[in-house]
């Protein structure tokens, strides 16, 4: 069986824990822990004090190694413990988050600004619900310099909305894995109630195109590099 650490006392502390264990006016958590330690001073051990106050072996070890550890100091006041986490101005959250980013990351998470703030992440949701903040959400815009923009457009979408009869329509997309970070118009940052925005055109910087194709009947897949990406080099691998 374990053997619990003897408390030896000095007259002067017996005398104080014997007036907190008898006082009338004392907190009755101060009057437990002194009769715990005053039975543990008679040599019993952590059990058998247990049982004769109606406590937790485990309260009784924690008392005693308290009262060894601090003296009477140790038993007169609570342990510290944490309080509520730090409250801080909404409009901070704001600030930070339309006018800030965090290291090594393209925007805030709810994590990293809770972090960051030494808040709840429960205050950062509530804030950014709010002000309907999102910061993971970005719009993409194009401004085209084509003066008949309209008229193609008008073409493009007149072709989906009314295609001719026994005509088939395809639709041609690129999927690119290239994070294109330098664009070729300005952003707009986060603000209140609406997300960034960034152009949907990008600098190439010397950026290769391939043009790959599926020749549905036979399987082969057809396939060229170009220096540039207009029409006339997807309408030449689509002639071959």
């Amino acid at each position: 069986m374990r053997i619990a650490r003897p408390i030896g006392l000095s007259e002067e502390q017996r005398a104080k824990l014997t007036a907190y264990a008898r006082g009338r006016s004392v907190a009755k958590r101060v009057v437990e822990r002194a009769s715990i330690v005053l039975q543990a001073a008679e040599g019993k051990q952590d059990r058998e004090i247990a049982a004769d106050l109606g406590r937790g072996r485990h309260t009784v070890a924690r008392w005693r190694a308290r009262f060894l550890e601090r003296g009477l100091t140790g038993i007169e006041k609570d342990a510290w413990r944490p309080g509520r986490m730090r409250t801080i101005d909404p409009e901070e959250i704001v600030r930070k988050t339309t006018q800030e980013k965090p290291a090594n990351a393209t925007h805030w998470s709810i994590r990293t600004m809770a972090r960051a703030l030494g808040i709840s992440e429960a205050s950062v949701r509530r804030v950014w619900q709010t002000h309907g903040l999102k910061p993971h959400l970005v719009k993409t815009f194009k401004v085209s310099r084509d003066p008949q923009f309209v008229e193609k457009l008008e073409d493009i979408v007149g072709l989906y909305l009314n295609s001719p009869q026994q005509a088939v329509v395809f639709s041609v997309d690129e999927k690119s894995r290239i994070q294109a970070l330098d664009r070729t118009q300005p952003s707009l940052p986060i603000k209140k109630g609406r997300g960034g925005t960034m152009t949907h055109d990008y600098k190439r910087y010397g950026t290769t195109t391939l043009f790959a194709a599926l020749h549905t009947l036979t399987g082969t897949v057809l396939s060229q590099c170009r220096s540039r990406h207009t029409n006339q080099d997807g309408c030449l691998l689509a002639a071959h």
